[in-house]
């Protein structure tokens, strides 16, 4: 996640770079799925998700194991994602017992079941963050999410975190069918008090994949970026407490950092970059963790056809921190790239960007990330070949049993 508001802090008024303390592996924000039952039909689930049981997910006394095991290991941050995580049988019992043992606790959902005593017992656990998906404005939104209606259950959920007390926030995944409600997402956050705007770029995963064609052109992205930055400095100067932050491209911080270069002197540019490195980009494996609704582990939530193990038979903890090859690439860095990715000036960034996007075009996980919207002459590239405009492929994705290493 690039936090660009945090950096155009950094920005108005600069400090020092904090160096990380104490040794040992790092502790990651974890994002469990807690079931893959929900009930929207969103055209870009990475989980593929639909308003059945399915066979196979934890039992209570699984999942239950699995957060005694995360508070031993100290997990700072802990995202409860779905599917729909309200229609997992014991979701409250998960949260109340996962609430003591971790910093920051946040629910992903799409916000239609938060009213009534779902929103009650949500205020009481005490949720440090609950994060809503909107797609778009009425109609737009609900065509995106498979469910009539789905827009204005989604609005009402924001409501009712907003009126106990509940930070919250509204997340975007921006395609070419939607990037034009860019401004009109940002205009509903200010009407309706929202904390945070989360822009997600595209990942092709689930239905995301199969929706591959619809994912942003690079011109829509950049005008979108144009946009946020204008927004997250005007924000910052004006003391206006939006966050805004972007997800699943980390480009983005390259392109602020572009943006910085021509607007601020040298030296606050230099610190911005300081700063952007020690945050290293793409974090995939390293500082953020996935845990599925079978109980397998994943570099991250869209890495779902590599699988570290299962918490059914060897604890996360003990995965974590084991001699997966792929983990350990992963957490390499600088990592092993190829193509414009392996030549770009920025790697210390961006950490390489969004590594499922190459594997699901190519097969290969360190092949140049497609949605990389920059020039060669912003990122530092020699040659004929340009960035990437054709649109993604749209047929069948490589074998994901392609050699990693």
């Amino acid at each position: 996640m690039f936090r660009m508001t945090e950096y155009m802090h950094q920005l108005a008024h600069p400090t020092p770079v904090r160096t990380r303390r104490g040794s040992g592996a790092v502790k990651p924000v974890v994002i469990w799925n807690l079931t893959r039952r929900c009930n929207l039909r969103c055209r870009h689930c990475y989980t593929v998700s639909a308003d059945v049981q399915f066979p196979g997910e934890l039992t209570h006394e699984q999942a239950m194991a699995n957060v005694e095991d995360m508070a031993r290991f100290g997990i700072f941050a802990l995202i409860l994602s779905g599917g729909e995580p309200l229609d997992r049988f014991d979701f409250f019992d998960i949260a109340r017992a996962a609430r003591p043992h971790t910093r920051m606790l946040a629910l992903s959902t799409n916000g239609t079941k938060i009213h009534g005593e779902n929103a009650d017992r949500i205020g009481e656990i005490g949720f440090d963050y609950v994060g809503i998906s909107i797609d778009g404005i009425g109609a737009t939104n609900d065509w995106f999410r498979g469910v009539d209606g789905a827009f204005d259950e989604a609005v009402r959920g924001v409501r009712e975190c907003k009126r106990r007390g509940i930070k919250v926030g509204l997340r975007f995944t921006l395609t070419r069918d939607n990037a034009a409600q860019l401004p009109d997402l940002l205009k509903l956050c200010d009407d309706e008090g929202v904390d945070k705007f989360y822009l997600s770029h595209l990942v092709y995963a689930g239905r995301g994949d199969k929706n591959r064609g619809e994912d942003a052109v690079h011109d829509h992205t950049r005008a979108a970026m144009d946009l946020l930055i204008d927004r997250a400095w005007g924000d910052v100067q004006a003391g206006h407490p939006l966050e805004i932050v972007t997800g699943n491209n980390d480009a983005d911080a390259v392109y602020m950092l572009r943006w910085a270069e021509r607007h601020f002197d040298a030296a606050r540019v230099a610190n911005l970059r300081d700063h952007l490195e020690a945050w290293g980009g793409n974090s995939s494996g390293l500082g953020v963790a996935n845990i599925d609704t079978q109980g397998n582990v994943h570099p991250d939530t869209y890495w779902s056809d590599y699988t570290v193990g299962t918490i059914k038979d060897t604890p996360f903890s003990d995965l974590w921190t084991g001699d997966d090859p792929m983990l350990a690439q992963l957490r390499r860095r600088p990592r092993p790239l190829k193509g414009r990715c392996g030549a770009c000036a920025f790697q210390s960034v961006c950490g390489g960007n969004t590594r499922i996007r190459a594997l699901q075009l190519t097969g290969d996980p360190w092949a140049e990330d497609p949605a990389c919207y920059l020039s060669n002459a912003e990122i530092g590239v020699s040659g004929d070949a340009d960035r990437l405009t054709t649109t993604p492929f749209r047929g069948k994705r490589h074998d994901p049993a392609h050699q990693f290493f």
